[in-house]
């Protein structure tokens, strides 16, 4: 088994779909991409073709003689397995077994869908999904103007059925199957909504997925807005001209908007912290729990903004904000540079990496996880912010953004 690496950060499920882990945040780790190279190196030992000297097999040798001398199909019943198909299936319930949703295996043609998710366009419906703690299929953020947005699906809604297909004890991966599709098809799905008293139901026509990155343009206050919407690999370089243009425009203060924000690749979020903080300063930690040294992402230090004491910024978060969204803000709250206004993130701090098993098949398995600069776990609740403001269905349909206008007012005023 070989093993590659690539580091995105991400979440979750991204149902265009995102395979599960990856936009999911993507916080994944695959590899020989020439769109993601991270700035740390793993060192993981893999003994893959060595069998554990510990462990009596016979029971599930047993298992397996048993039921093919004496399985017998019924109407119940799919088809009989090929011995290929039942050597996935045992590695598939070796990997639930360890109870994480973001540690899969992915049988080749999984496989082809998920790295397909990462690297382009495709047909879906435009959102990330991902199990909340209570293991329900949970709507990290639609991306801004996809078919998902459009039809009027949020973040926070519980995701209870697809189609005629309860998701109760369903995987966010399993999920993306059911939600992908044809563009130009529909799928209906079952919505719990907070402050809703019945479910919903919302019909989404699937379309060809265009994942934005990012939008920028000053307001009629004087204050500079960039919306940035992903962490892809332009997104840093994307960003620098956005940057660019708020010099140019005589603002000295920034909103950055990170609400929605699934995530991306990680080397995109170091590179743009880079751009607030100094050489060294750390951006975020990988914590392996001892199984090997932890390793430290830190800035680049171009730290443009050096010396200027009028420069102030805010930065817009909620519960759409993932992963490497997390990992940017928690680094520009911690590290002293912006105040974070709006809502809790989400919460995805665990890192995963993409194993290669050979044959087409990936095992993706979760290897450490995401420390912010103070030593706080992103896992652990996600990032509070220093201003809280809601934004409602009610101040939506009113054309109000209450957590844009408390960071207007903490930058105008300082309160």
């Amino acid at each position: 088994m070989s093993k590659a690496r690539v580091q995105v950060v991400g979440v979750i499920a991204l149902v265009v779909v995102f395979g599960a882990g990856v936009w999911i945040g993507l916080s994944e780790h695959q590899t020989n991409s020439a769109q993601a190279q991270s700035t740390s190196t793993l060192s993981i030992s893999i003994n893959s073709n060595t069998p554990p000297v510990n462990i009596d097999m016979s029971q599930f040798w047993q298992a397996w003689n048993l039921l093919n001398t004496n399985f017998v199909e019924t109407h119940a019943s799919s088809s009989i397995p090929s011995d290929q198909q039942k050597e996935y299936g045992a590695i598939a319930g070796l990997a639930a077994s360890y109870g994480d949703p973001y540690t899969v295996f992915f049988p080749p043609a999984d496989a082809q869908v998920f790295n397909q998710d990462v690297s382009g366009s495709f047909d879906g419906v435009g959102m990330e999904i991902d199990n909340n703690a209570q293991g329900q299929l949970i709507v990290v953020a639609p991306l801004k103007n996809s078919p998902a947005q459009a039809a009027g699906v949020e973040s926070g809604d519980i995701i209870l059925g697809i189609d005629a297909t309860s998701t109760a004890n369903m995987a966010a991966d399993e999920a993306v199957k059911l939600i992908r599709g044809p563009k130009g098809t529909t799928v209906k799905l079952t919505i719990e909504r907070a402050g809703q008293k019945n479910p919903i139901v919302i019909s989404v026509v699937r379309d060809t997925i265009a994942i934005p990155i990012i939008n920028a343009y000053k307001r009629p206050d004087g204050i500079f807005t960039i919306e940035l919407y992903s962490f892809s690999a332009d997104s840093a370089n994307l960003f620098r001209g956005a940057l660019r243009q708020f010099v140019l425009s005589g603002s000295d203060k920034l909103i950055l908007d990170l609400r929605g924000n699934p995530g991306g690749y990680l080397d995109a979020a170091v590179n743009i912290a880079s751009y607030f903080l100094p050489t060294g300063d750390t951006v975020v930690t990988e914590d392996f729990k001892g199984k090997q040294s932890n390793v430290v992402d830190q800035s680049y230090g171009y730290n443009v903004f050096a010396g200027d004491p009028n420069f102030k910024m805010a930065i817009l978060v909620d519960q759409g904000s993932a992963s490497a969204s997390e990992i940017l803000a928690g680094a520009l709250q911690q590290q002293g540079v912006a105040k974070l206004v709006g809502t809790r993130t989400f919460g995805k701090g665990s890192v995963q990496e993409l194993m290669d098993l050979g044959g087409g098949a990936e095992l993706k398995i979760t290897i450490a996880r995401w420390l912010t600069p103070n030593g706080t776990s992103i896992s652990d609740g996600g990032l509070r912010p220093d201003i809280a403001a809601q934004y409602t269905d009610a101040d939506k349909a009113a054309g109000r953004d209450p957590q844009t206008d408390a960071a207007v007012q903490w930058l105008t005023t300082g309160q």
